[in-house]
């Protein structure tokens, strides 16, 4: 397996991205990766580790789209760019899987204009993995699609269920649909006709879900929009730097507290782990022709390592793309409108 790493997109880049690439390959066997970016740069970064293995190459790209570059402008006119480069190269079967960490915009642009939007597919989306009480959970969509269709929010959920099939193992993953309340007569016209759309699919739809159901591991998979999506996972990832900063404090507190964190500190350890975006990172853009996975724009060397590992690498060992594609390749979106 190939995975394509845009060396040159994030906060970071191209130090973190290069060197999470090399911890990577240190790490994990089964795959090499092909670093696309500003080739002296990039050399320069391992020639100082003295990194040598024939699992990592460089692919030059002499330009960089910045996070204030305008997506569709940059894809088009950034041809030399490293994530221009990195998606030419996937669409060419140079690569089984792209990994970037630059700007979302752009990377759902390219994704679409030079991958391509599979057959059957209205708009692409963006699951996100948060742990649960009872495992884990996929929130889609989680930021690419602010305003959707009806016929939108159906197709999430068939994609967050394949995803959760193919990479947790989940066996009819149980679908509900994020609103401001269970009851089916809640919510606006869009959720109203969503839920009808959903009700009458193949799909374990469990109806209407409060946010608090998400965490509680009431579903395997939560519909929304993209606003709804990201301002969740937002709150989440606050919400776990608000609560592990407060026991940090507490377990500091005074000697017997001390005693206490000393008794506790690997539990503590092991479940900060299940909210450290750093650990859980990287979404895969689901939709598309090709497997494109985004990181969080401020990652950093570890999170990189772990989204090649537990994301890129994890999920070209699937059949995913086969699987998503045999769910839309006969659909018309007319025909399945309220």
């Amino acid at each position: 397996m190939i995975i394509l790493v845009d060396a040159m997109g994030g906060d970071n880049a191209p130090e973190d991205i290069v060197n999470g690439s090399m911890d990577a390959i240190n790490e994990a066997e089964g795959f090499d990766i092909v670093l696309v970016g500003d080739s002296q740069k990039v050399s320069r970064i391992i020639n100082e580790r003295k990194f040598d293995s024939p699992r990592l190459t460089v692919h030059h790209a002499g330009d960089v789209v910045t996070n204030e570059d305008k997506p569709t402008k940059a894809i088009r006119g950034k041809r030399d760019s490293s994530m221009v480069v990195a998606f030419r190269l996937l669409k060419e079967n140079k690569g089984d899987v792209l990994l970037s960490a630059g700007n979302s915009g752009a990377l759902m642009a390219g994704a679409l204009f030079i991958v391509g939007r599979m057959k059957g597919v209205d708009r692409p989306s963006l699951p996100a993995i948060v742990p649960t009480k009872t495992g884990s959970a996929l929130i889609i969509d989680s930021g690419l699609n602010t305003v959707c269709k009806p016929v939108n929010f159906l197709q999430f959920g068939i994609m967050g269920s394949v995803y959760m099939k193919e990479i947790f193992n989940v066996d009819n993953p149980k679908v509900g649909l994020i609103n401001v309340g269970a009851e089916q007569s809640k919510g606006n016209d869009l959720i109203k006709q969503a839920h009808s759309l959903l009700t009458k699919s193949s799909l374990n739809f469990m109806g209407n879900i409060e946010g608090k159901d998400i965490m509680l591991g009431g579903v395997h998979v939560a519909v929304c929009d993209g606003f709804v999506g990201n301002v969740a996972l937002k709150l989440l990832e606050g919400t776990a730097i608000y609560f592990f900063s407060n026991i940090k404090r507490i377990l500091s507190k005074n000697f017997l507290n001390k005693i206490a964190a000393a008794i506790i500190v690997k539990d503590i350890k092991k479940f900060s782990h299940r909210l450290d975006a750093d650990e859980v990172g990287g979404a895969p853009i689901l939709g598309v022709k090709g497997l494109v996975i985004k990181s969080h724009g401020s990652s950093n060397a570890k999170t990189i390592k772990n989204v090649i590992i537990n994301r890129a690498y994890a999920l070209g060992k699937t059949a995913i793309l086969k699987k998503l594609n045999d769910q839309f390749k006969d659909w018309e979106v007319e025909d399945i409108e309220p």
